[in-house]
């Protein structure tokens, strides 16, 4: 129960974050989440609290949500939910900690890796990537945003926009999990608390978002996210002896 309030509270904070400037809070939950859950739970669960956010975040935002290319996303979102739908079919779900913190390094430091991603400028192939990535990893991280900024001026418009097209991508990531039999049910507790928490948050976020900055979010976040990242990794190569086995060969 303590860690169920404490991750609750994270999304809370998150949600809260994510509203407010249109980025961040999603990766640093997901990060968070492996310390707290068993593995394969992490994505599924993100997915159900990420839905909610993003969804909450796009009503409260109403009136500034452009329909303009969500269309687009939507058609590429549906293909990538049924391609990466049936390729999660042959992962180990145990592993996917490794994948979330090896993206994370990636999406973070690795300009090569944010160049190649962001050369996709079509809305329907931003959906179908940011599906296949969210399948995977949880989280696809701000594709859509940076796209949506190329043709918005208006952060507001680009926030609530985004978190339209987002929901989008954590809905599809659901129907993926349900369909390989994840028992949602077995975590009815958490999630209650932690869809309470997405949408206070969003609801605060979306307050906040017109009087306060959060510039120096950008400083921190690549370090923040960074040392989640190395912790989930050193975490799985530990649980699956990776150390121990290169140790024997030297």
């Amino acid at each position: 129960m303590i860690n169920d309030i404490l991750l609750a509270l994270a999304n809370l904070l998150t949600s809260a974050l994510t509203a407010i400037t249109g980025v961040g809070g999603g990766m640093i939950l997901i990060g968070l989440m492996p310390f707290f859950m068993p593995a394969a739970a992490v994505v599924p669960v993100h997915g159900v609290t990420q839905f909610v956010s993003n969804a909450s975040r796009a009503w409260f935002g109403r009136k500034d949500v452009a329909l303009e290319h969500f269309w687009s996303f939507l058609f590429g979102s549906i293909g990538g939910l049924v391609v990466f739908g049936i390729l999660i079919r042959f992962v180990q779900l145990e592993l996917v900690p490794l994948f979330i913190g090896i993206y994370i390094l990636l999406i973070t430091w690795s300009d090569k890796f944010n160049q190649l991603i962001r050369k996709f400028e079509k809305f329907w192939l931003v959906g179908f990537i940011q599906t296949g990535l969210g399948v995977f990893v949880g989280t696809p991280g701000p594709l859509n945003i940076a796209v949506l900024n190329k043709h918005y001026d208006d952060n507001h418009v680009v926030v609530s926009t985004g978190a339209l097209m987002m929901a989008v991508v954590h809905f599809a990531k659901l129907i993926v999990y349900v369909s390989v039999g994840f028992a949602f049910a077995d975590y009815w507790q958490l999630l209650v608390m932690m869809i309470v928490m997405a949408t206070l948050g969003s609801w605060v976020g979306t307050k906040l978002r017109h009087k306060i900055k959060m510039s120096w979010l950008k400083t921190i976040l690549p370090y923040i996210l960074t040392l989640l990242a190395i912790k989930l990794i050193i975490g799985i190569l530990l649980k699956f002896g990776i150390f121990e086995k290169l140790f024997t060969l030297f």
